[in-house]
């Protein structure tokens, strides 16, 4: 009875089944865009286009080879954003280091599942239900599967780090950004202080990893660095101004849900 109690005590809390659902899907896209990020994809070639052939700081044959992480992390800074409005500093705070802790689990999880012996049925035993010509190609295609698995889910040392470090000090430069630009224009602006600190803040990123995964993990110079960065950069300025119309109807939506009243209040507690 007690528990049933207290499930429906925090249901019919608004705020604290706003941060609840806010902050799951906060941390789950955090954790997916991390692993998804093993894939390099070509942007041009998505929209069915050449790839482009620049020089930067003396790097050439430069085009938009990006990580599919970048897919999710817009939305991650946009939902940092939107806590930051309702839940203040301490409440993007306290997920930016819970996030962090949950995937250096997720890290030490996959660490240790690619490193168990394959059981000898394993590798095959989903390519059952297709035809052996299938079968054949798809062994072609892959190869040792208990490999791929390592490669897919196993990264560096070096990434691992630059990308907590990267996403750690991205979410703490978002939220002085974030409010110090609320200090200078209070309510106003929404798009100003969301998209402001985003753009700040994905710079810093986007440096970040790169320079300690590559520059300091793998040897990469200095320039091949600053290309890259500004390179990826660019791609993230460009969808964080595009994204700025879905932080006015995240806005709109939870304030209709949360109601005038709370939702003032709320914002008012998360600017102390």
């Amino acid at each position: 009875m007690t528990s049933s109690l207290q499930y429906v005590n925090v249901v019919k809390n608004k705020s604290t089944l706003l941060f609840l659902i806010l902050a799951s899907i906060f941390i789950t896209n955090a954790i997916i865009s991390q692993f998804m990020g093993v894939k390099i994809f070509s942007l041009e070639r998505t929209f069915g286009t050449t790839p482009s052939n620049f020089s930067l700081f003396g790097q050439s044959n430069l085009a938009f080879n990006l990580s599919a992480g970048v897919l999710l992390w817009p939305l991650i800074f946009v939902l940092t954003d939107v806590i930051n409005e309702y839940f203040g500093q301490r409440g993007v705070r306290f997920l930016s280091y819970l996030t962090v802790v949950l995937i250096a689990y997720s890290f030490l999880a996959y660490f240790l599942a690619i490193r168990l012996p394959p059981a000898d049925f394993w590798p095959t035993s989903h390519l059952n239900d297709l035809s052996a010509t299938e079968q054949e190609a798809t062994r072609a295609k892959v190869g040792d599967f208990n490999y791929a698995y390592q490669i897919v889910f196993g990264q560096g040392l070096w990434i691992i780090v630059g990308s907590l470090t990267a996403f750690l000090i991205g979410q703490v430069v978002d939220v002085m950004v974030f409010h110090q630009i609320k200090r200078w224009t209070g309510e106003k602006y929404i798009w100003l202080r969301a998209t402001g600190s985003t753009l700040v803040s994905q710079f810093i990123d986007s440096f970040v990893v790169l320079f300690i995964a590559f520059y300091l993990g793998a040897g990469w110079s200095f320039a091949t660095v600053v290309a890259l960065g500004l390179v990826a950069y660019s791609y993230k300025f460009l969808v964080a101004v595009l994204m700025t119309p879905i932080i006015y109807l995240a806005h709109y939506l939870i304030d209709n849900y949360l109601g005038e009243e709370l939702a003032t209040k709320m914002k008012a507690a998360a600017s102390e």
